[in-house]
């Protein structure tokens, strides 16, 4: 499972033309739909935050707001995700944990985030409500239950070690790979 690194970097390296045609062979008509990103993902049977966190990570993606991710979305997706600056993958993050669109996150909307994200990688090593209590204890400063966006940015920059768990919490490595090598079984 630590190998995502190497593929990814080779993936990296190859033209647009190449890009073009793996989301091409992905994606005939040259979009995905949430359906189609799921199936994809192999979300059948993932529990309802599992779901929601697919829905929020699509609409993210989905910049231009028309239902679709098209092949510039995708790029820009992944050019965010694999070699974007810590302030721009900071705000992604916002905006993922942002579900209601208010402009602050609340606790109740991180812990989905993350009960979400655990249940995707089936990865359950710290209890979600912990690692909310952490980044809340450490970030909101006054203590609001919320956080805004220069709230999130300025603490998780400050507290490397938080800036270091939701780095690997939210790395859509595993994502990517899935988009951009099909569906590959593994035999």
């Amino acid at each position: 499972m630590g190998a995502h690194g190497s593929s990814l970097d080779e993936v990296l390296a190859e033209d647009m033309h190449h890009w073009y045609n793996k989301f091409m062979r992905e994606s005939p008509s040259g979009l995905i739909t949430l359906f189609e990103l799921k199936t994809m993902l192999q979300m059948q049977g993932m529990t309802e935050e599992a779901n929601g966190y697919v829905d929020q990570v699509f609409f993210t993606f989905d910049m231009d707001g028309d239902g679709y991710i098209d092949f510039v979305e995708y790029i820009a997706a992944v050019s965010l995700l694999l070699k974007g600056e810590i302030n721009q993958k900071l705000k992604w993050y916002f905006k993922l944990f942002d579900q209601d669109g208010n402009g602050k996150i609340d606790r109740d909307e991180m812990e989905t985030i993350f009960k979400a994200i655990q249940d995707i990688t089936r990865s359950y090593d710290i209890p979600p409500d912990d690692i909310v209590s952490l980044i809340y204890e450490r970030i909101d400063v006054n203590n609001e239950g919320e956080l805004t966006l220069e709230e999130f940015i300025t603490g998780a920059k400050e507290h490397p070690d938080i800036m270091e768990m939701l780095t690997k919490m939210m790395d859509l490595t595993h994502v990517l790979e899935i988009i951009v090598n099909g569906q590959k079984k593994k035999e």
